[in-house]
């Protein structure tokens, strides 16, 4: 049976999540900065454009879910208790809108995580294009680790969407 546990579960755990991509997108932005002006390979070059590039798009989703989330538990565990029409029309299409972002989103990882395997294998032998080679290793990495963590999220966010419908299917 669903409960204001599972719902402060689930965005304790959004939260947490959101904490880790802080971090990687940090820690991304940081090693994109070490091979840009440390390394200065044109190999590490261009794997430093991917590596700060999606870690500033983790860095900045993960801050602004991290912000949000104790809001958004307040909000609908106050809504379970005194007001469950709130989490049928608030909480239910916004998580409905949530889960349809994750599939685009998938999508879109693995399209970049291939177009980033195409790149290093294609200029893999080309030495004079070994910037590509970097870019396209990095993007492919970032792209999995993007999707790793998206796969996750999408999980954790269809399980509490059903059982914000089944918690309301048992209302009636």
């Amino acid at each position: 049976m669903f409960s204001k546990a599972d719902i402060e579960k689930y965005f304790i755990a959004e939260k947490q999540e959101s904490l880790l991509f802080i971090i990687i997108g940090l820690a991304a932005i940081v090693l994109g900065a070490v091979f840009f002006f440390g390394l200065k390979t044109s190999f590490y070059k261009g794997a430093a454009l991917p590596l700060v590039l999606i870690g500033l798009l983790l860095g900045i989703v993960g801050y602004t879910v991290y912000t949000r989330s104790d809001k958004d538990r307040s909000r609908n565990v106050y809504a379970f208790d005194l007001n469950p029409g709130d989490l049928k029309t608030k909480e239910v299409p916004r998580m409905e809108k949530v889960m349809k972002s994750f599939v685009l989103y998938r999508y879109t990882e693995i399209i970049l995580a291939l177009v980033g395997l195409g790149l290093f294998f294609y200029f893999n032998k080309n030495e004079a294009q070994v910037f590509w080679k970097g870019f396209g290793l990095a993007l492919c990495i970032m792209a999995l680790i993007a999707l790793t963590a998206d796969y996750f999220a999408e999980q954790r966010g269809g399980n509490y969407l059903k059982g914000l419908k089944d918690f309301l299917d048992s209302l009636r």
